[in-house]
């Protein structure tokens, strides 16, 4: 246990480029394999090349793709022709099995603060499908990224009330309070007045916080008001929030919570019932 806080801490501490460097290094064996074993697939990337998420082998990524997929249709009532934002599209975990899902009347944008991930959905998915759309919008992540330009302060590139559904996977998980709350407004202004988001979150209450705090692994030990940081130095390392404090931050931006549905990352015995690892909400305008 001690053991997987050092590496957590030795892998915070790595630039950017280095932790990129480590990845393709580490998983260049099996990478390998993969390629010579026919393990691959066109639209997924190397595991060295996957920086967000767990490494897969294209066929689990893959699965976990239609997992999420299985998600949105069961929480938001996803449907074919949905006009969908994917905030955070990364390397296309969840757009590949969109593209099974959406028809032609449906459309797709995922945007990305990593420029390698946009550019391999754009060479793979966008160029077979093109009701899919990605973009790169260079924001400052001090995990994955070091731009310049700040989250806090970006304004979504789409029109107001365009989208049916937005979604986010560990997304609000590796951001500061300020860029969360900016986000949360640009959702109100371009989601459509009967729209939903599902979005997942490190939430707890005042009855977990000492546990999420000082458990072996996996805590949050540095707390600031109404949310818990992993590592005080890389603060979009991991935060867990307050559900209280997520309230009022969506009720500040004219979203209301619809549901909450409980990941079980911190279960202290795994409850097998729970689907997802991370805490689920799905939120929709007020009064709409």
């Amino acid at each position: 246990m001690r053991k997987n806080k050092t590496i957590r801490n030795f892998w915070y501490n790595l630039s950017t480029n280095q932790k990129y460097i480590v990845r393709k290094i580490y998983y260049f064996p099996i990478d390998f394999i993969d390629k010579i074993t026919g393990e691959t697939n066109k639209y997924v990337p190397s595991r060295g090349s996957i920086y967000t998420g767990s490494p897969s082998g294209a066929a689990k990524f893959i699965k976990q793709g239609t997992h999420q997929l299985k998600l949105l249709t069961s929480f938001i009532n996803l449907k074919s022709t949905d006009s969908v934002l994917d905030i955070g599209s990364g390397i296309g975990r969840t757009a590949i099995a969109l593209t099974g899902y959406l028809n032609e009347k449906g459309n797709y944008n995922g945007f990305d603060v990593v420029k390698k991930g946009i550019n391999w959905c754009n060479s793979k998915i966008a160029k077979d499908f093109p009701n899919f759309h990605f973009k790169y919008i260079p924001l400052f992540n001090d995990l994955y990224n070091t731009n310049i330009e700040k989250a806090e302060e970006f304004k979504f590139p789409y029109a107001e009330k365009q989208f049916d559904k937005v979604f986010s996977f560990s997304v609000f998980t590796h951001m500061q309070i300020k860029e969360i709350s900016n986000y949360f407004a640009e959702i109100h202004k371009t989601l459509k007045p009967n729209g939903t988001c599902l979005s997942t979150f490190f939430l707890y209450d005042d009855e977990n916080e000492d546990y999420i705090a000082n458990r072996s692994q996996f805590n949050f030990p540095i707390k600031f008001n109404g949310y818990r940081l992993m590592n005080e130095t890389v603060k979009s390392g991991n935060i867990a929030i307050n559900k209280i404090a997520l309230e009022t931050m969506l009720n500040d931006q004219g979203l209301k919570i619809d549901r909450i549905i409980d990941g079980f990352w911190k279960d202290k015995v795994r409850d097998t019932s729970k689907i997802e690892y991370q805490d689920i909400v799905v939120f929709s305008k007020k009064n709409s």
